[in-house]
């Protein structure tokens, strides 16, 4: 979730949700026969069919959408006459691997055996999608009018996200009866395959390269200031976020931001995938209306204030076209801060995998820049790393960095450390000191295997010593999804991070034992929420505070993902910061909410008297 994922890309190089994958198929053994069915009787009242595995026969439908693109070819179709249980879907997706000679509005028959293809693999936790595979194809008649799709409302989406899993399948729901009155998931999923509408419904989630953007159908469901939808705990899922991907040409997809709105009816299949869930494939998108949505600019710190920031700026190297603009935030945007961390600096030549991890040409790059945009020409300090050894884009040799404003604020050098010595805390003349400057905290623990190990820096501002450690903890890479077959899913990749807070709150309290009132700032990429047990382990007894908690819940957020604006990027601060009052915090929306963003995060920044 850092970055966008390379893995990503490869998977949509071979196709989204490929159903060509043998291996990603559930097929129940039972014996080989053809039953003559209607579709919800495919469908049945649980994720998995009653048919899996089996040949049906003459299954009749009408055509609502054509996929002819990918390795995902085939065609959706519905029953006209429905039955009287609101479990169970009317619509199917028919996979034919070639390009489909239907048309929508085509009366068909279908033979063929029923499929739960699992998108993303079983590994991957994702739910199923029942499926007609191997088909043979009889077009009836043509020109049929399309049943009318089902309108998804605030009304009809039930607030309660997903039903527990049944403990007896390690916490899978696929087996559970459907409640779709009662849960979302259940809802959705009793509408899959079916052709579906959502009306004037808001942008969530800008436009993304792959053409997708997030709507909501729940309008005042924790929403923010800005038009997204705030993600505020593990309970709050946000119901009404449903991802829309078009059916038809990629170039007449709307190029939207959060805040702008789908005008008139959206209507296609509902499908589910890898990258989000259940998607609403559009054969008619909304007229797109725009929302007026402005980069936000925080205020200049005044001359007795220093000004701390976070920025993960997505795995910089000196090939990419996004220097001036990255300068032009830092300088305009955020008022050119005193002292900035900024995260995904890779090295030289970027992901040349040939062994170079000096990333001078990088910042350098960038200092020249903000110096261009009317900026100061900041200092920098920063630890290379050992090559391959901290994960990221491989070859990238990732790290954080230090920029400040020799002009407003001095660097401490203590000389020494390095890619693998331990940065330790000592007194100088009765003050918390470092006993490397810069260095990192416990290189070769477990914590920061494969990981970026924290930055660690001695600064002195108006004559007062400030601590700052930068960050950039584990991903979130491998955590099942919200719409997983799994309930609640599985987090595994917080393990990690958890034991890098604890590593970094364990420092902290080093420094604390020095000298109680030591100013120190934790900040960065931390990969995890602001109510997170991650966050919980870094404040630890107190020794810590997240300070994005003291914006309104509303502003909360740094990233938006699948729909839901959350906190990824957090500045936290010692004791006697947080006592003194006088302290300022700004998430300041530069790229998250935007479809052109230069980062996919917002960067963060802190004012406070020392």
């Amino acid at each position: 979730m850092s970055s966008k994922s390379s893995a990503r890309l490869v998977a949509l190089a071979v196709a989204v949700c490929s159903a060509a994958a043998a291996t990603q198929m559930t097929v129940l053994t039972t014996p080989a026969h053809a039953d003559s069915v209607r579709i919800h009787d495919i469908q049945g009242t649980t994720r998995i069919s009653p048919y899996a595995g089996r040949q049906v026969t003459d299954v009749a439908g009408i055509v609502t959408g054509v996929r002819g693109y990918g390795s995902t070819r085939g065609f959706w179709m519905q029953d006209p006459n429905p039955d009287n249980d609101p479990a169970t879907s009317e619509g199917v997706f028919v996979f034919t691997s070639s390009t489909p000679t239907v048309a929508v509005g085509d009366a068909v028959t279908v033979t063929g055996t029923v499929s739960e293809y699992v998108p993303g693999g079983t590994s991957s936790g994702n739910q199923s999608i029942t499926e007609i595979t191997k088909p043979t194809v009889t077009v009836v008649s043509s020109g049929n009018p399309v049943p009318a799709p089902v309108v998804i409302g605030a009304e009809s989406v039930p607030a309660a996200y997903a039903p527990a899993g049944d403990p007896a399948a390690k916490g899978s729901v696929n087996g559970l009866p459907l409640r779709p009155s009662t849960y979302a998931l259940d809802y959705y999923e009793s509408l899959e395959g079916m052709n579906v509408q959502v009306a004037d419904a808001r942008v969530v989630t800008a436009s993304n390269p792959y053409s997708e953007l997030w709507v909501t159908v729940k309008p005042d469901e924790n929403r923010s200031p800005r038009g997204g939808t705030v993600y505020g705990s593990y309970d709050s899922q946000n119901t009404g976020r449903l991802q829309v991907e078009s059916l038809g040409p990629v170039a007449d997809f709307p190029v939207a931001n959060v805040g702008d709105t789908l005008a008139g009816p959206t209507t296609g299949p509902l499908d589910y995938n890898q990258f989000g869930g259940y998607t609403l494939v559009a054969n008619r998108i909304g007229t797109l209306k725009s929302g007026g949505l402005q980069r936000e600019t925080t205020r200049k710190q005044s001359p007795g204030e220093l000004a701390v920031a976070t920025y993960n700026v997505e795995n910089l190297d000196p090939s990419d076209a996004t220097f001036d603009a990255h300068a032009a935030a830092i300088v305009h945007n955020l008022r050119s801060p005193d002292i900035v961390s900024l995260e995904e600096i890779q090295d030289n030549n970027g992901a040349v995998d040939d062994g170079t991890v000096d990333a001078s040409v990088t910042v350098t790059k960038l200092i020249d820049a903000i110096v261009a945009a009317g900026g100061p020409r900041y200092d920098w300090r920063g630890v290379d790393p050992a090559d391959k050894q901290d994960g990221g884009e491989p070859g990238g040799n990732i790290r954080q960095v230090f920029l400040f404003n020799s002009q407003r604020v001095s660097f401490t050098d203590r000389p020494g450390g390095d890619s693998i010595t331990a940065a330790g805390v000592t007194k100088v003349r009765g003050k918390a000191a470092l006993t490397v400057s810069p260095g990192r905290i416990n290189p070769a623990g477990e914590a920061w295997k494969s990981s970026r190990k924290p930055l660690a820096g001695e600064f002195a501002f108006r004559g007062r010593t400030v601590i700052v450690i930068a960050n950039h903890f584990a991903s979130k890479g491998g955590d099942q999804g919200l719409t997983s077959q799994y309930q609640p899913p599985a987090r595994g990749s917080e393990v990690q991070r958890h034991l890098q807070a604890a590593e970094v709150n364990s420092f902290v309290k080093d420094i604390l034992k020095a000298e109680k009132n030591a100013d120190v700032v934790v900040l960065g990429d931390m990969n995890d929420f602001e109510f997170s047990g991650t966050a919980k382990i870094l404040e630890g007894g107190g020794e810590l505070w997240s300070a994005i908690k003291s914006l309104p819940r509303g502003e909360r957020y740094s990233y938006v993902y699948q729909g839901n604006a959350q906190v990824l990027d957090q500045i936290l601060i010692s004791p006697s910061i947080r006592r003194g009052g006088g302290f300022e915090y700004d998430s300041v929306h530069i790229n998250a909410e935007f479809h052109d963003q230069i980062s996919d995060h917002d960067p963060q920044v802190l004012r406070f008297r020392p």
